[in-house]
């Protein structure tokens, strides 16, 4: 069973079959779902769904470009909420220079301030990173020590992924692996072991061919599995079973 790794079915794209999707997702080979925070009000959201569906699990965290919303009450109910049952990871956080919208020494400050609550909980991070390789390499290499965690949606080259592999980080693969210009993801997947690749949707964005430009749900990460079994030459079933492996040692699940 496929183990989508990062996913957001508490936004509004889902309001209207969320239930069918998440109800039904066993029958189309999906088994868990990580559904990721990205704000603060995304907390209770991520909340309900983890309480409602079995094999949805979630994250606490804030996405780099909503950390102006954090100050210090909201980072001790993120503190609180981190310790309830099913939530697996502490995220997405990291830097995101991309859209530009909050200062660059704001982001950092709460990543590191994210991170260092990921230590005290002896939880994984969820990192997202978008035009910001170095501030987040440095940041990751100081701060993220004897942390484990995913890189999400990663979209930088061979050898840093290498370097967040040699920190104990798996790197996430997604739809863009499947689109014609996705070469440098394709590259990646290539040049890593399967050992260190997990699955994920990002859903509702970024849908794999044939879907490009549609919804994204759990159910097309087959479109992924089959490009990166075609990419490392090796049978669709072994990229599921080593990528759900690989899911269940990141969030600790039997």
């Amino acid at each position: 069973m496929i183990f989508d790794t990062h996913a957001h079915y508490d936004l509004e794209q889902f309001d209207y079959d969320r239930d069918e999707i998440l109800k039904t997702m066993t029958d189309n080979g999906v088994g868990r779902i990580v559904n990721a925070a990205s704000d603060v009000a995304s907390w209770q959201a991520v909340l309900d769904l983890i309480q409602k569906y079995p094999n949805v699990y979630g994250s606490i965290g804030v996405h780099p470009d909503l950390v102006n919303e954090l100050n210090e009450e909201h980072f001790a109910k993120m503190r609180q909420l981190a310790l309830t049952d099913k939530i697996v990871a502490i995220g997405e956080i990291g830097l995101d220079y991309y859209w530009d919208v909050v200062e660059h020494e704001e982001q950092k400050k709460w990543f590191i301030r994210q991170l260092d609550l990921a230590r005290e909980l002896e939880l994984p991070v969820m990192i997202h990173s978008r035009e910001a390789a170095a501030d987040t390499l440095a940041i990751m290499k100081q701060y993220a020590k004897g942390l484990n965690g995913v890189l999400h949606c990663f979209s930088y080259s061979v050898e840093m992924a290498h370097e967040y592999i040699k920190l104990g980080f798996y790197i996430g693969v997604g739809g863009v692996v499947t689109f014609k210009n996705g070469r440098k993801l394709k590259e990646v997947v290539e040049g890593i072991p399967l050992s260190s690749i997990v699955l994920e949707t990002d859903c509702p964005y970024l849908a794999p061919v044939p879907y490009r430009g549609k919804r994204n749900i759990s159910s097309y990460l087959t479109y992924v599995a089959e490009e990166i079994a075609k990419l490392k030459g090796i049978s669709y079933d072994e990229v599921v079973e080593q990528t759900t492996k690989n899911a269940n040692q990141l969030y600790r699940l039997p």
